[in-house]
Formats: structure tokens, sequence, C-alpha cells
């Protein structure tokens, strides 16, 4: 039995759950009063260059990274074992894909941090709490680069499916487990403290157009726009413009 600490206690269960708290909570209320600012003001007018580069190469690396942050933590090592996945299996391709998911967030949140600290024009919209956001997930993403490659590559030989991963599934059924998630490594209790925090500034950020991805304009219907451009004089029946039909998704 372990008898949890002060500290403890506050990191492992005070913080969590005030995080998950704020989270939910700022949500609704941003939802509710600030329907117009729910969004990523987009600076692409400022500078589109940068951004062609690294937006998309942070967005589906991180999507990469969440994924994988929910097959390691969220099913547990029984489920895997079961359909017929061996831990050093596992843990393999955990590593590999661990690992270039997070050189690529490195890399798309470099060019995004380059932005908005170089170019004036996007410098000048940018507010404090997206700075805090952007250094707040590089230290999380670099700590879980050491993380994977400490652990999984190099073989640390630590378990973190049987410390981190069961701590945080016991904060939903109301019954942490601090015995669980004091047994893990300093670099993963940090990779756990920092993440809390983005959650409570997620519903204040940019990051809330996170849940407002425009899947339905993948099937949304062409807007049709009609542009005039001269006519070759030796076209016969023209007036000396033409139309040119321009199809393009809104």
């Amino acid at each position: 039995m372990h008898d949890a600490s002060a500290v403890e206690l506050s990191l492992w269960v005070g913080l969590p759950y005030l995080a998950l708290g704020i989270f939910v909570v700022g949500h609704i209320w941003r939802w509710r009063y600030d329907q117009f600012g729910w969004t990523s003001r987009s600076t692409q007018l400022q500078e589109h260059r940068l951004l062609k580069w690294g937006s998309p190469v942070f967005h589906y690396a991180t999507f990469a990274a969440i994924v994988g942050h929910v097959m390691g933590i969220l099913i547990p090592e029984s489920m895997t074992r079961a359909l017929g996945i061996s831990e050093s299996v596992y843990r393999w391709f955990a590593a590999i894909a661990g690992a270039v998911a997070a050189v690529l967030v490195l890399i798309g949140i470099a060019i995004l941090a380059w932005r908005r600290l170089f170019v004036p024009r996007v410098r000048a919209t940018t507010a404090l709490v997206d700075y805090v956001v952007l250094i707040l997930l590089l230290v999380v993403v670099l700590d879980g680069t050491v993380v994977t490659i400490g652990d999984h590559l190099l073989g640390s030989g630590h378990h973190y499916r049987q410390t981190v991963a069961p701590w945080f599934r016991s904060l939903f059924v109301f019954q942490p487990d601090v015995a669980a998630i004091s047994s893990a490594t300093f670099t993963y209790q940090l990779h756990a403290v920092i993440a809390w925090p983005i959650l409570m500034l997620w519903p204040f950020s940019r990051l809330v157009h996170a849940w407002s991805y425009p899947l339905w304009f993948l099937w949304r219907p062409y807007i049709v726009y009609r542009s005039k451009q001269a006519a070759r004089p030796t076209e016969p029946g023209t007036s000396g413009r033409r139309w040119r039909k321009i199809g393009v998704r809104y």
C-alpha cells in the first residue's frame, strides 16, 4: 500500500482533475460566449510560404502522436496480448512510429514558432497564450522524444504500460492509482505533468479549432465562379470576350 504524500496527491490527483474540469467548463464557456472567436485565427494572409509546410506537418504528426498515446495508454496491455501482439513487437512498433511522429511534430513546431517570432505581420497577431502553448508543446514533445528514444530504442527497461497507463485510466473511474505513477521514471512523470497545463489552456487558445475540423468540406458541392477572359480574335461568333467556368469549394 502506497502512502501518498501531499505533493503526490497534488500532482497525480488534484492537478489532473483541475485540468479536466477547466478543459470541459472552459469549452462550454467559450462556445456559449465566444463563438466568433472559436477559430484558429489564421495568419495565412500575413504569411503563407512557411505555413504551407509547417501547418500540415504539425497537424498530421500531432494526430499520429495522439493515436499512439490512445493505443499505449487507454488500451490495456492485456488486450493487445489477447489480440496476439506480443509486448516486444508492440514496443518496437511504438518506438519507430513514435520517433517518426515526434521528429515531425518538432519540425512543425519549429516552423510555426519561427513564423510567430520572426515574421513581423504574424508576430503582431500573436497573443501571449499562443507563445505559452507553443513553449509547453515544445517541452512536452522534447520530453516525449527523450522517453521514446531512451525507453524504447535504447531499452531502459521501464514499462509505462504498467505505471503511467494504469494511473491515467484510473482517473476516469475516480480511483486514482497514485502508487503506479509514483513508480514511473522522472521523464514520464514530467511528460504527464506538462500535459495538464496544455489542457487547461486549450479552451482559451487557438487549439479550440481542433474540434471544428471541416470534414463536411470534403463533400460540399462546388460553387461556380465565372471570370472574363479576352477571346482570340479568330474565334467566330465572339464579341471579344469569353467566360471561363472555375469550380471551387468554399
